[in-house]
């Protein structure tokens, strides 16, 4: 499942300096049922603007490079002054969403003048540089961005601004921008190209008409540019300006001596000469330890970026004196050395880490920016998903993971905003004080840190910091990080300690029998090496590991990729033990030309060797699906256990495309089965489910992402959540007791299950407590899974529990990441053996009939009434239920109402031999008592005399 950010179109109807973008739906009608196809992303801008933005660059500093630094030009095509004094200038990346602003404050943009607004310096300041009338911070891309005019200061907010529109003023999208103005982005740029406008500033509302790339022009209030070294007069040098860190770092997110040169000093504290980051942290010494928050309010620590070796003109522990020019790189305060622009000095009071719990807010965050912390309070593990990556972990402070919001509280509820928002304070990241991308083929043999099979990583453990970190922030996300590149073994060896909250089976849930729904992660038996048209996701050595596309196949590449998700697979569902698994994402082998069930068969005789018996078997699938053509590659499936449950009658399937079932055409077709106990009891009827996913847009009007958290497409689920509800109801019969189980791609309160929950169903989940769910997507943990029960259902249920053995775990550990890294975390184990964990409900068997108790004495093969004694009597207890099953329980033999023996039944039979009697008539009774008395009623045995003769 997966979140994408939604395409949008955009159009604008503008008064002077006051323009509205509003979405429009190039194919906004549609009938109802259409497939729409997702609209080109464009952002349009109005051709009567009188101020226009008419030159970006982005390559500034970087290799190639024109100039050292890049900028964004205004140019004014009206015929009056505009007071450009709360308007902001704002950019964000290609596809991205945060959008970071440089402030136009007191500016007067002249008639036909031109602004200029220098915005980040590039690694190489001895290039030329030009002179700017606003100075900014912001780092652009040098080939592809996104830049808005803005007539508010206000940052804007999605990847189109979505949040803002009607404040946008300009707007112009080049290179691999997925929003633009018009019908398509200005032209990718190098680092020695700009775009710009033509000469006469033409502007048609078209950023791929309108702009040209070239060699830059940087033009503004102050036009010129300066060769390297300054005019060729320059005025007597002057030493830069020493500057305490604090005043660097200033009391807002941006430092007040951007783009200035300046000297401070400071111990180093974190040094980063390996990994990417190329840099090292400096402190003021003596700070730190104790903090007042009353009196603490700017940070005390900076970056200091170091490129081409230069982090080694320092050591961890050196106090330095270091002089460069500030800039704010993606929000974080840095200064840039260059060669010979750092040096050690006589040794100061090393800084103490600072004794703080997280901060809550970005603001308090700011005051620790790249200061050295001893994290306090708790943490708790909250994202593994891209720990084998990037080396980094998802924390939560406290002792919860992050949740979904709308698994917890109804979408758009004061609820559910008060989760996100306590997830925005909670949130932090661990990192491994690199930059690497371990998944690269150039990194394939490094081992990324906190990935361990001695110590694994897992959403919900908790975390102990041994050593001190830096607070930084990086990605547009706050972080912890080491002191030090983490160089990793897989051992577990770093500055935490996760706890291990794995468990080796699911919770007792109690009952006679018990049902469980299992997402089994693309288990398909048709591999992707028996089809030249598929293409394969491959190992580090270049071996396919699972399909990539080409193909209808999902799963594993071959039969030893196979074989690995197999184990899996076959030790988790072992493990669970359930009586009746409901299964998704298995492969539909009818639906891919291959015998019906094939898959199904396939998984069933790998549980059965397992066994070692013939303990599990399938339902063989229903008449009343549609066409295999009609079917997705994926299905749903029934497995189970005969011995404790039997099937009656045929299996069932939503499989009418014209009538209740064309709400799934985008998804999986419900399939059911009727089951009793085998033991005796009364029958139930499972339903397993997979809804429409939340990644993309369904047919239906309501499909497309609102952005109330309940994703894309959940009209699509809400039919099939109320044709499923019909559906059960025609089909169910006398049957009184009905579970739904089943992927359902819907957390706990939003709308689809509301329809089932409206219906009468309960969440077992939510019934029993249930507090860990069964997916986590983001750093957010959510159940997608669920077993749904109906009244009847309710009354017989025992207990449930969500067995955490997949969703929390590092990807690193699935069979999909064989080989991904210089040592392999692939095991033959239940963990991370899906994507989803499976939920396990128990039930009792119902009303069952009373156990019929007889007895007899025996004397080898006779029924003497008279013994002596010398010869021993055993009495035998025959016990068996009306339908002659053997219950589970004992036998109570009295003399009289002295209890003498109380004996377990064993295959329907109670024996108790009895010692030396005495002379004269002896009678026995035996009482039938059940293990669980609810179930049976013990009758008495009429009196069974024995004489005793001498």
């Amino acid at each position: 499942m997966s979140h994408p950010t939604n395409d949008r179109r955009l159009t604008t109807a503008r008064a002077p300096l006051a323009r509205t973008l509003a979405t429009i739906a190039a194919a906004a009608t549609a009938l109802a049922g259409a497939v729409l196809a997702p609209a080109a992303a464009t952002a349009a801008v109005s051709p009567d603007a009188p101020v226009v933005i008419s030159e970006v660059y982005g390559g500034g500093g970087n290799s190639g490079a024109a100039f050292n630094r890049d900028f964004v030009e205004l140019a004014n095509v009206g015929d009056a002054d505009v007071d450009l004094s709360s308007y902001s200038v704002q950019y964000a990346s290609a596809a991205g969403g945060t959008w970071q602003v440089t402030p136009l404050t007191g500016v007067v943009l002249p008639a036909g003048g031109f602004l200029l607004v220098g915005q980040a310096f590039g690694n190489n300041t001895g290039l030329p540089g030009f002179t700017a009338d606003v100075d900014g911070s912001i780092p652009m891309s040098g080939s592809a961005g996104k830049v808005a005019l803005v007539s508010t200061q206000q940052a804007l907010s999605g990847a189109t601004g979505l949040v803002g529109l009607d404040q946008v003023v300009d707007f112009v999208g080049w290179g691999g921008a997925g929003h633009f103005a018009g019908t398509g982005a200005a032209p990718a740029t190098t680092n020695a190209e700009s775009v710009a406008r033509d000469a006469t500033l033409t502007n048609t509302a078209d950023n791929a008409a309108d702009f040209a790339k070239g060699a830059p022009t940087p033009q503004g209030l102050q036009s010129g540019t300066e060769e390297p070294g300054g005019p060729e007069e320059p005025e007597e040098p002057q030493e830069p300006e020493l500057v305490a860190i604090a005043e660097i770092q200033g009391t807002g997110d941006a430092s007040p001596r951007l783009g200035q040169t300046v000297t401070t000093t400071g111990v180093v504290t974190a040094h980063y000469p390996t990994g990417g980051l190329n840099g090292y942290v400096v402190q003021t010494p003596g700070t730190g330890g104790e903090i007042d928050l009353a009196t603490h309010t700017a940070s005390h620590a900076i970056f200091v970026y170091a490129p081409g070796g230069l982090t080694g003109d320092v050591a961890l522990g050196d106090t330095v004196e270091v002089t460069g020019v500030v800039s704010e790189y993606y929000g974080l305060t840095q200064i840039t050395a260059t060669a010979g622009s750092a040096r050690v000095i006589d040794a100061a009071e090393a800084p103490v880490p600072a004794s703080i719990g997280w901060p809550a807010t970005a603001e308090e965050r700011e005051r620790f920016e790249s200061m050295l912390v001893a994290p306090q309070g708790a943490f708790t593990v909250s994202n593994t998903y891209s720990t084998n990556q990037y080396g980094e972990v998802g924390l939560a402070a406290g002792t919860t993971p992050l949740r979904q919001p709308t698994d917890l509280a109804r979408p758009g509820s004061p609820e559910a905003a008060a989760i996100a928002a306590d997830n925005a304070a909670r949130a932090v990241a661990l990192d491994d004080g690199t930059s690497i991308n371990f998944l690269n083929a150039a990194n394939s043999g490094l081992v990324p840190a906190y990935v361990s099979l001695a110590e694994p990583v897992v959403v919900g453990a908790s975390v102990e910091f041994t050593a001190p970190f830096i607070v930084d922030y990086r990605n547009d996300t706050w972080k912890l990080n080491p002191t030090r590149p983490l160089l990793a073994d897989g051992s577990g060896a770093d500055d935490v300690v996760f706890g291990n909250p794995r468990t080796a089976a699911p919770d007792e849930v109690g009952g006679d029998l018990s049902i469980a729904s299992f997402n089994v992660l693309n288990y398909f038996t048709t591999l992707g090496n028996e089809d030249p048209a598929c293409v394969a996701y491959t190992d580090r050595f270049g071996d396919g590991v699972t399909v990539r596309e080409g193909c209808a196949q999902r799963g594993a590449w071959d039969a030893d990729d196979l074989a690995r998700q197999q184990a899996k697979i076959v030790e988790a569902i072992g493990a669970l033990d359930a009586d009746v698994v409901g299964l998704m994402e298995i492969e539909n082998s009818a639906a891919l030309g291959e015998e019906t069930d094939e898959a199904t068969a396939t998984l069933v005789a790998a549980l059965n060797a397992a066994a070692g018996a013939e303990k599990w078997a399938f339902v063989p699938s229903s008449a009343e699906l549609p066409s295999p053509a009609e079917q997705d590659v994926i299905t749903n499936a029934i497995i189970y256990q005969p011995a404790v449950v039997t099937p009656q009658g045929a299996s069932r399937a939503l499989g009418d495309q014209s009538g209740a079932g064309q709400a799934f055409g985008n998804a999986r077709e419900p399939i059911a089965q009727v089951f009793a106990p085998a033991a005796g009891g009364e029958p139930f009827l499972f339903v397993v489910n997979h809804f429409k996913s939340k990644g993309s847009a369904g047919p239906w009007p309501g499909d497309a992402d609102t952005g109330d958290g309940q994703g894309a497409s959940n009209e699509s689920r809400v039919r099939q959540a109320t044709a499923l509800r019909d559906w059960v109801a025609a089909v169910r019969g006398d049957v009184a007791a009905v579970a739904l189980a089943g992927d359902f791609n819907s957390y706990g309160h939003e709308d689809p299950l509301q329809v089932l929950y409206d219906a009468g169903y309960a969440n077992a989940e939510q019934v029993f407590g249930v507090a860990t769910p069964s997916y986590s997507y983001q750093g957010l943990s959510g159940s997608l899974d669920h077993v749904l029960l109906n009244g009847a259902a309710l009354e017989r249920a025992t207990g449930a529990d969500i067995w955490n053995i997949n969703s929390g775990e590092s990807v690193a550990l699935e069979y999909s990441r064989f080989r991904s890294h210089g040592i392999e975390f692939y095991a033959p184990d239940v963990y991370r053996s899906s994507d989803h964990d499976p939920v396990v409900v128990g039930l009792t068997a119902g009303e069952l009939p009373v156990a019929q108790v007889s007895t007899t004495t025996r004397l080898g093969a006779l029924l003497p009434l008279h013994v002596n004694r010398i010869l021993p009597t055993t009495l035998i207890a025959t016990v068996a239920t009306a339908d002659r099953t053997a219950p589970s329980g004992a036998v109570e033999f009295r003399e009289g109402d002295t209890l003498i023996a109380t004996v377990p039944v064993r295959h329907g039979l109670a024996t108790h031999r009895l010692g030396t009697l005495s002379r004269g008539t002896h009678r026995y009774t035996a009482t039938f008592v059940p293990s669980d008395p609810a179930l049976y009623a013990g009758s008495v045995s009429d009196p069974a005399p024995v004489r005793v003769l001498f």
